[in-house]
């Protein structure tokens, strides 16, 4: 993997560049679509492709893991050869999941015991394992094991998590530089900035992760439930630190506006479940603002669902048809709203990109902020 910078905002820390993978290039900032299990629900890859222009998606460890398995995934010469999808993939360790199953699992130095959500089952993950299973699952970019604290989360708890979270990177990278990759293709191992929300720990990791020097880094264990302004003044305290010549990749974020002021922190990568979740309760994002499809006042509105996005299906349908459909519950309607929204995201990172090229990033942030917070 290679990263090259190709223009820097003069206002802020905003960057535009591009990835270099052996599946192909990505251009930066980037917005991933989360694929968990395999696939980004209601969406299908062609769509992925053609209306959302998306560069790379995600898959998830934990529930790879569990089903459809390591063996069927082995077998079927992994993950991009098992869904078809042919251009990058990331995969997150399953650390977060582990972190949301606090009820189910018991975690000690070697690693983390969990029971399965599926049948109960017990499994163990430990940084060895976790990186045999994302070299079988066959990413481009595969997550460090990590432990995500909580928010509200003490200070002694999150030094000694930290601790846990650097030891288990020393071993990910001792397995993973031992190892060879089983598909063809060259895989990229991301350690992951923790800390909570205490600065002079985010200040321990952010140090420790760039002496690792690996060819990417990640910030995680933000947008748990802190307040934005708190995850916006650690993002930006990590990202001073953390190498400018390598990617940083901000875990789980989110809004519009959190993309957009990220981006101006200098965040290259974004993840996150809202574009679809939100989508299939009819919370759809878009150029004017977010919309409830469900609301009585879209009813005889007879526009396009977004005309100022490329999207062939936001510009073909009208907002009065969407919201038929979520009235009758037709499934149509949760794969045009997530149609809408992930190709709203990958808009807004492209014309983040351009304004970055053209120098006017600072300024068209200002007034999209004020745009993507507003309720229509």
């Amino acid at each position: 993997m290679t990263f090259s910078i190709q223009h820097t905002d003069t206002n802020s820390a905003a960057r535009a560049g591009t990835i270099t993978t052996d599946h192909g290039n990505i251009e930066t900032p980037v917005f991933m679509p989360v694929g968990t299990q395999g696939t980004v629900k209601a969406v299908q890859f062609k769509e992925l492709e053609d209306e959302v222009n998306a560069q790379i998606i995600l898959g998830n460890t934990y529930h790879l893991y569990l089903r459809p398995g390591t063996e069927t995934l082995r077998k079927a010469g992994g993950l991009h050869a098992f869904n078809t999808w042919q251009k990058p993939l990331l995969t997150d360790s399953g650390g977060y999941q582990v972190y949301s199953l606090s009820h189910r699992r018991k975690l000690t130095e070697e690693g983390v015991t969990f029971q399965s959500h599926i049948d109960g089952s017990r499994h163990l993950f430990t940084p060895e394992n976790v990186m045999d299973t994302q070299r079988i699952i066959g990413a481009d970019f595969i997550m460090a094991f990590d432990e995500c604290t909580p928010y509200p989360c003490e200070y002694d708890y999150a030094k000694k998590s930290l601790k846990i979270t650097h030891d288990w990177l020393l071993r990910c990278i001792q397995r993973f530089d031992t190892t060879d990759p089983l598909y063809g293709h060259e895989q990229t191992l991301i350690p992951i900035v923790q800390g909570s929300t205490y600065k002079d720990l985010r200040t321990e990791s952010a140090e420790f992760i760039s002496t690792q020097n690996r060819p990417a880094n990640a910030i995680g264990g933000l947008a748990v439930g802190e307040p934005a302004e708190m995850m916006y003044e650690m993002t930006d305290h990590v990202c001073r630190i953390l190498p400018k010549d390598k990617p940083r990749y901000l875990m789980g974020v989110g809004t519009p506006v959190n993309l957009l002021e990220s981006i101006a922190l200098g965040v290259d990568m974004f993840d996150c479940v809202l574009p679809t979740r939100n989508a299939r309760h009819g919370l759809l994002y878009t150029a004017d603002g977010i919309i409830n499809i469900k609301n009585q006042k879209w009813k005889e509105d007879f526009s396009p669902i977004d005309s100022n996005i490329p999207c062939s299906t936001s510009n073909k349908h009208s907002k009065a048809y969407l919201r038929h459909l979520f009235v009758v519950e037709e499934y149509l309607a949760a794969q045009i709203a997530s149609l809408q929204n992930l190709s709203f995201y990958t808009w807004l990172m492209r014309e983040a990109r351009n304004k970055i090229k053209e120098g006017t990033f600072t300024s068209w942030k200002n007034e999209m902020i004020i745009k993507m917070d507003k309720r229509i």
